[in-house]
């Protein structure tokens, strides 16, 4: 059982690994190091890695980035008893550059995180000042450092919170605000200063002290490093900081109009008259004043609109700036001349195998001409051949009149024997006078029409006329 309330907690947000109710493997891994490592390598190894992977596991669970000695020992006390090989797990760690004194992290960045962020960070600036400078290398229980690996975490979720939120157009912000906006990432402010350092490494963040305030600027998606507050930067910063306070003040005062509002009305049913006159008053005054400062607030607006449209014009002309340098370094050896001249040899060798294909396609056609005459001779031919040994499929014309023969159940016999006689003398009748005729009789007889001037058409003309 863990005797501290931070123990207590640790216990039961972090899930301790199955060694932790064997005894006989916590005696040795509560045991402390050996002095000489090669006295038993297997084992110092094996100890050593199990505390280094549970330390990182209970800062990373508890949000935290930062360390020391004296609060593992309250963490990892089992049984009243406390590790004795947790100095020299943090010693090793250090070695290898798992972790980091505070001092030297926050040494390691510019002169200008550390104007404001030493009392602040810093446990006991004094100290740390006489360690890095007679570079003491033992670890003292209160003395903090920082995990590398969280750190670089927290930073990276410290970034994407920035540029996910609603403020991630605002080229600068106070810490406060970053604070209030980074509370669910960053558990303490010690944690967030971590971040801004680790993030001031990278490149990505820079702070700056305006007025007695901490301002902070982060780089923008595209860019590879955060460029310096300018005077510009610091404009807008103090335009969006007035429209701030301007909407928090019209907002207040439309609530107090509101107020006096109901004020009279509560105030008219109970009678009293000059009372509500007053509050009204106090109405339109308050009303006055909101839109006042709504007009100033709206001036604001219009004068950040015009710069945020001023930089989106000046990306623009820097994009046109870079399109003409690349296409002037990409017509660098091209020349109108020597378009022409690419140009007329490419017509040259368009005219020159135009006549290739003339020449290859005529002699393809005196060729097939002279097969075409022989072919044409040989179908002459086969035509005045096959005309003379086929027989006629007509009947041949009779040469003696026809007698009508009957046969009973026959059709074409009732039909003959209607039809009249051949005459065998010569009428001196037209062609058109027989057609006429052969019209009518096609139209009158409509119940034999089709067998009467099928049997007529294939009568021969001359042998009717005869």
């Amino acid at each position: 059982m863990v005797p501290s309330n931070l123990g207590e907690e640790m216990s039961t947000e972090v899930a301790l690994p199955p060694e932790w109710e064997d005894d006989e493997r916590m005696n040795f891994l509560f045991s402390d190091f050996k002095e000489n490592r090669d006295v038993s390598t297997t084992d110092w190894d094996s100890k050593m890695d199990f505390w280094t992977s549970l330390i990182l596991k209970i800062c990373r669970s508890r949000g935290t980035v930062c360390v020391n000695l004296q609060e593992l020992n309250k963490i990892f006390q089992r049984k009243g008893i406390m590790p004795l090989g947790l100095a020299t797990v943090i010693q090793c760690m250090a070695r290898c550059g798992k972790i980091q004194r505070e001092s030297e992290f926050a040494a390691n960045v510019d002169c200008g995180w550390v104007s404001w962020g030493v009392g602040l960070l810093l446990v006991k600036p004094l100290k740390w000042t006489f360690s890095t400078l007679l570079g003491s290398s033992g670890v003292t229980l209160k003395e903090l450092f920082v995990v590398i690996e969280l750190v670089k975490e927290k930073a990276a979720e410290l970034l994407g919170v920035y540029r996910s939120s609603p403020v991630a157009n605002h080229s600068l912000l106070s810490f406060q605000e970053l604070r209030t906006l980074s509370s669910h990432v960053c558990a303490d402010e010690s944690t967030l200063c971590m971040a801004l350092l680790q993030l001031q490494r990278e490149k990505q963040v820079t702070v700056s002290l305006h007025g007695g305030e901490k301002i902070v600027k982060f780089s923008q998606p595209g860019q590879n490093h955060v460029s310096p507050a300018s005077d510009v930067d610091l404009g807008i910063y103090q335009l969006q900081r007035s429209e701030r306070l301007l909407e928090e003040r019209v907002e207040a005062l439309g609530l107090e109009a509101e107020k006096y509002k109901e004020e009279a009305r509560v105030l008219l049913r109970e009678g009293k008259k000059s009372q509500a006159l007053r509050c009204l008053r106090s109405r339109k005054r308050v009303e006055k004043k909101a839109d006042h400062l709504y007009a100033q607030l709206e001036n604001v607006k219009g004068i950040l609109e015009k710069i945020a449209n001023s930089q989106t014009d000046k990306l623009v002309i820097q994009a046109y700036q870079a399109g003409v340098s690349a296409l002037r370094l990409s017509l660098k050896d091209v020349t109108v001349e020597g378009a022409e001249s690419l140009v007329d040899q490419i017509q040259e060798l368009c005219d020159t195998q135009d006549e290739v294909n003339q020449i290859l396609a005529g002699g393809a056609l005196n060729s097939t001409d002279a097969d075409t005459d022989g072919l044409e001779d040989e179908l002459r031919f086969l035509l005045e051949n096959s005309s003379l040994d086929e027989p006629s499929t007509l009947p041949e014309v009779p040469s003696h009149p026809l007698s009508p023969v009957r046969e009973s159940g026959s059709l074409c016999d009732d039909l003959l024997s209607a039809l009249p006689t051949v005459p065998q003398n010569h009428f001196n009748i037209t062609g058109d006078e027989l057609d006429k005729a052969r019209s009518c009789i096609t139209l009158a007889d409509t119940g034999n029409s089709l067998s009467c001037s099928f049997i007529f058409q294939m009568l021969p003309q001359k042998r009717l006329l005869k």
